[in-house]
């Protein structure tokens, strides 16, 4: 693991694989750089990888003070750390990282966002009482209970899939970070995307969907998909939020084909 320091003294810790044009990854919540693993291969084919820890998991620190938007400058910490043109790629809160941190950088080369799950409408986007189940999970001491709730519950990824998570060795660190899920929940239902804040944006940008993902997260790509100026929507056929893990081949092929053509 290499590690930086992002601008509020933070420690941001990410590693380093492959070669080729830097590559940065931003993963979503509960994960951390090892949520990837199924992925590498490919990816390191074509790119130098660089696998984020976002702060309070992994190898990377934590504040007592708790702002999403630390997140987005942890992530544009790390592409200006790189010295070159950088491609980005965020999933689901990573994904709303990697996007706001293209607005705090000159150095992202081109984007690529899966499902970032932000709050669109103003309205409320998760199920009442839902973040305060996760706190009680985690008062009881189940920590699993929290991240199978959320993925079964908000994601609504069908229970083999859930299993299928749960036997992947990235599963125990999903575990240790379950701590952090409630706090990035209530941030991003507090987050009001402005799209004018975004028109401007015109690194090009690939939207990965999974045609069987919820509603709320298949408006936030619209939202984002009609702001940008230079961005398409590809559908993964027969996927939810995790193609990484549910159909590698597919997604790696989708994201080398976006990245490598001129």
């Amino acid at each position: 693991m290499e590690t930086l320091t992002s601008k509020d003294g933070a420690s941001i810790a990410y590693q380093r694989s492959g070669e080729g044009p830097p590559l940065v990854l931003v993963h979503g919540t509960s994960a951390d750089h090892s949520r990837w693993k199924p992925v590498l291969p490919a990816l390191e084919e074509h790119f130098t990888v660089c696998a984020v820890d976002r702060r309070g998991r992994g190898g990377s620190g934590d504040s007592e003070d708790y702002s999403i938007e630390r997140e987005f400058e942890d992530v544009a910490a790390v592409v200006d750390s790189l010295g070159e043109p950088v491609n980005l790629l965020g999933h689901s809160y990573g994904a709303l990282c990697a996007l706001e941190a293209a607005l705090l950088t000159s150095n992202v080369r081109k984007l690529v966002l899966y499902e970032p799950g932000m709050n669109v409408t103003g309205e409320q986007i998760y199920p009442p009482g839902f973040i305060d189940r996760l706190d009680a999970l985690l008062e009881a001491g189940d920590r699993d209970g929290v991240i199978s709730t959320m993925f079964r519950d908000l994601v609504e990824m069908p229970q083999e899939e859930v299993e299928y998570l749960r036997s992947l060795p990235a599963w125990q660190e999903r575990v240790k970070a379950a701590h952090t899920v409630p706090r990035e929940l209530r941030a991003d239902e507090h987050y009001h995307f402005v799209s004018e804040r975004f028109e401007d944006l015109s690194a090009p940008t690939l939207m990965l969907e999974g045609s069987d993902s919820p509603a709320f997260l298949k408006a936030a790509d619209k939202a984002v998909d009609e702001v940008l100026p230079n961005c398409r929507i590809v559908v993964m056929a027969g996927q939810g939020h995790a193609a990484m893990d549910t159909a590698t081949d597919l997604f790696t092929r989708e994201v080398v084909r976006f990245l490598t053509e001129d």
